[in-house]
């Protein structure tokens, strides 16, 4: 498979740190890096990182490419994907951020690209996939969201269950890190909270995971409410579920659940009391804390899990761009 990954940023990095870690039987080609910021920059960001530390490899930026142990990936810094010749290319990997307008999001199949993926919820995109959700609606489809991070963690759990035992309503709240979206110092923003500095307080907000989880799973749609709190940490996310079920499980939730996903390279498991930073990295997108799951009669079930929204969300990217390029 032959990538282009367009926007160097948190995802676009972290994409490109899992595919380098890929074994060669399971390779993946990156054809070029493409972003507005210096070459230099990119290398450096990429060399050293806050969350993930210093990449275990030798990084540098060469003659209008970035170096990386030895193999030269070109660079390119056109801000639109246009101005490339993709041809060739099997998915643009569009994680720019800025793929709201159709225009926008179709420039990378306009170039020669044969698909484009969004690194996030996109009103331009030809359908929104989760995968363990709904990624069988794929088709013909060649622009596609892949989501957000949450709905992501939330939207296959969701799916497992109401096919199994029905879900009547729920409520989840997202235990959110800070994003770039939030300001350092207090410094205005669209909604009055979220211009607080997000590295020093709780801060209630919003979460797109609800409005998606009714794009990805329709047949739950108004049937589960969201919200989210911003907290100071740098990584690593969690999820607090509650649902209602249609009918009783018949069994401890836990042993359910663990049944359920056997195997699951999207639903993962601990059984240990972790905190947030030992999830860093982890690549499943959600890793449900088995002592945290919660009962209340034979209905009502609380289960939390955690997800690292930048590692795992990446890596869903990766399995997301191979279902595509498949086709």
């Amino acid at each position: 498979m032959r990538i282009v990954i367009n926007g160097f940023g948190r995802i676009g990095r972290t994409v490109l740190r899992q595919v380098l870690k890929l074994p060669e039987t399971e390779a993946i080609d990156v054809v070029r890096i493409n972003d507005i910021a210096p070459l230099e920059t990119c290398a450096y960001l990429l060399k050293y990182d806050s969350v993930f530390g210093p990449y275990p490899g030798e990084v540098k930026a060469g003659p209008g490419c970035l170096m990386v142990d030895g193999r030269e990936i070109p660079f390119s810094g056109k801000a639109d994907l246009g101005d490339l010749d993709l041809t060739g290319v099997d998915v643009v990997m569009e994680c720019t951020g800025k793929a709201d307008a159709r225009e926008t999001a179709e420039r990378g199949l306009g170039a020669g690209a044969a698909n484009v993926l969004i690194s996030g919820p996109s009103a331009a995109a030809d359908i929104t996939l989760v995968l363990g959700a709904n990624e069988e609606k794929l088709g013909d489809f060649r622009i596609v969201s892949n989501g957000s991070c949450t709905t992501n963690a939330l939207a296959p759990l969701l799916r497992v269950l109401d096919d199994t035992l029905g879900i009547e309503a729920g409520h989840m709240t997202t235990i959110h890190c800070y994003t770039g979206s939030q300001p350092m110092v207090d410094a205005p923003r669209g909604p009055l909270e979220r211009s607080r500095a997000g590295g020093v307080s709780m801060v209630p907000t919003t979460t797109s995971a609800t409005r998606l989880v009714g794009k990805v799973l329709p047949q739950l749609d108004g049937k589960i409410s969201g919200a989210a709190v911003r907290v100071p940490a740098i990584s690593v996310s969690a999820v607090d579920l509650t649902l209602t079920l249609a009918r009783p499980a018949g069994k401890p939730v836990n042993d359910m659940l663990c049944e359920m996903f056997a195997g699951s390279r999207v639903i993962g498991f601990t059984e240990d009391r972790v905190v947030s930073t030992d999830m860093r990295a982890r690549p499943e997108s959600l890793v449900v804390a088995l002592p945290e799951t919660l009962t209340v009669g034979e209905r009502q079930v609380r289960i939390f899990g955690w997800y690292d929204n930048e590692w795992g969300f990446s890596a869903r990217m990766i399995d997301m761009a191979r279902l595509m390029a498949a086709r």
